[in-house]
């Protein structure tokens, strides 16, 4: 983990990020045990899913000392969701991850979602991914929903856990 000593710089992500950002969310999926997302993106599909789609709630980039993105965190809407909640997905560049660019992330993702007027976020995890378990409840998601022995594509069974975070909250 790189320590930097800076503020961590967050900003709306723009399509020149998406070279960048495609590649170490793919990373991340050839790595495994760490996102839902089993198939590798796109530069086209990445745009379609995180910056551009028709649940498109919003899409941070936090930017390490260099000015290169390090990590991301996107807002989507999609209809298994309730009224007034958009579900989170947050990334980190696999080889050198920045201390701090996940809280950071999280405060611009839940301000411009109250500035929206959303109720809540959603957080839904795999169970055997204990650093993002461990980072939404840092974040003050609380766990609201289990669904038990979701398949992978390997048909290895996997729980995902449901969290939210109630955006009346302080």
């Amino acid at each position: 983990m790189v320590d930097e000593t800076t503020t961590i710089k967050v900003r709306p992500a723009t399509p020149t990020d998406v070279p960048e950002l495609c590649a170490f969310l793919n990373e991340i999926i050839r790595i495994g045990g760490t996102t839902a997302n089993e198939t590798p993106f796109t530069p086209e599909s990445f745009t379609a899913h995180y910056l551009a789609g028709p649940g498109f709630v919003s899409c941070f980039v936090a930017e390490d000392a260099d000015g290169r993105p390090c990590a991301f965190q996107a807002l989507e809407r999609y209809d298994g969701l309730p009224e007034g909640w958009a579900d989170i997905g947050t990334f980190s560049r696999p080889d050198a991850k920045v201390r701090g660019a996940g809280s950071a992330l999280f405060a611009a993702t839940r301000d411009n979602a109250r500035a929206l007027s959303l109720k809540a976020i959603n957080a839904t995890i795999r169970a055997d991914n204990t650093g993002g378990l461990a980072y939404y409840a840092k974040m003050g998601f609380v766990d609201y929903k289990v669904d038990k022995a979701v398949p992978l594509k390997s048909g290895l069974p996997v729980d995902r856990i449901s969290k939210r975070y109630l955006l009346a909250q302080g």
